[in-house]
C-alpha cells in the first residue's frame, strides 16, 4: 500500500504518474503504459498528486463482504484536484454528511487486519470547507 502515498506528508501525498508524451495524469501507477495515448511504461514520469478532490458519487455497504471487513462502509468516486478520478474508501462509515461536489481529503488509516496484524490504509475523508 505505501506505494500508493508518499511517506511523512499531511495530508498523504499520492504517487501518481504523468505521460511525456500527452501530459495525462494517472493514478495509480502502472509499468504499462498511458491509458490515454499508449505511450510505453518507459514514457510514464512518477508525478506527486495533491491527496484531495470533491465527491463524484458514493454509496455506503451496510453487508460486509467477508467476515473481517467492519459494515457499513462508504464506498466513494472522487475526481482528485490534479484530474483523475479514483475510486476510494471514505472514513465516515455513513454516506449521511456527504453531497456530491463535497471536499475530500486523503488520509491514512491504522486498520486491524486478521492475517497482518495493523496496516496502514489509504482513505479518504469529508473536510471542512471555509
Amino acid at each position: 500500500m505505501a506505494d500508493l502515498y508518499v511517506e511523512g506528508t499531511l495530508p498523504p501525498s499520492l504517487r501518481g504518474q504523468r505521460c511525456r508524451v500527452c501530459n495525462a495524469v494517472t493514478f495509480p501507477p502502472n509499468p504499462y503504459g498511458c491509458e490515454q495515448c499508449g505511450a510505453t511504461g518507459a514514457d510514464l514520469a512518477e508525478h506527486a498528486l495533491a491527496g484531495r478532490g470533491r465527491l463524484r458519487a458514493f454509496a455506503t455497504t451496510f453487508l460486509p463482504p467477508r467476515k473481517d471487513v467492519p459494515a457499513p462502509f462508504t464506498v466513494a468516486s472522487i475526481t482528485l484536484d490534479d484530474g483523475p478520478v479514483v475510486r476510494a474508501l471514505l472514513t465516515c462509515p455513513t454516506d449521511e454528511s456527504l453531497r456530491i461536489g463535497g471536499a475530500v481529503q486523503a488520509v491514512l488509516v491504522e486498520q486491524q487486519s486478521s492475517e497482518n496484524g495493523m496496516q496502514t490504509q489509504l482513505r479518504f475523508e469529508p473536510k471542512e470547507t471555509p
